[in-house]
């Protein structure tokens, strides 16, 4: 019902920046949140950024604490497309980047999250 599809991953050294990209289509209805998380090893996807959309209300926007300062994320609402501005990156931010979203307020039986397949972030000199 949604797909997700992230670009923009890659190697960084410290100390620079790199944007990721994730193009949304399908059904997302009228409340959601869109974020992106990171999974360094096991099945866990840790919070990295989320931004919450509903339907004429301000977007609500949270990060987690390793990198508040650092990212932003945002999004374009004409082109459909979640964005992750990464700067100063550290070697800790290496990890597979994923984007994903919640459908909020769902009719009863649908599917509410879905994920992208993830994009390969590399930080190192």
């Amino acid at each position: 019902q949604v797909q997700l599809v992230e670009s923009g991953g890659g190697l960084a050294q410290p100390g620079k920046s790199l944007r990721l990209s994730c193009a949304a289509s399908g059904t997302i209805f009228s409340f959601y949140v869109m974020g992106w998380y990171r999974r360094t090893g096991g099945p866990q996807r840790d919070m990295v950024a989320t931004i919450s959309i509903g339907r004429d209300l301000p977007d609500s926007i949270k990060y987690a604490d390793a990198v508040k300062g650092r990212f932003i994320i945002s999004r374009d609402a004409a082109k459909n497309t979640l964005t992750l501005e990464m700067n100063n990156l550290e070697p800790e931010d290496t990890a597979v980047y994923y984007c994903n979203i919640k459908r909020l307020r769902v009719p009863p039986g649908y599917k509410s999250d879905f994920w992208g397949q993830g994009t390969q972030v590399t930080v190192s000199s």
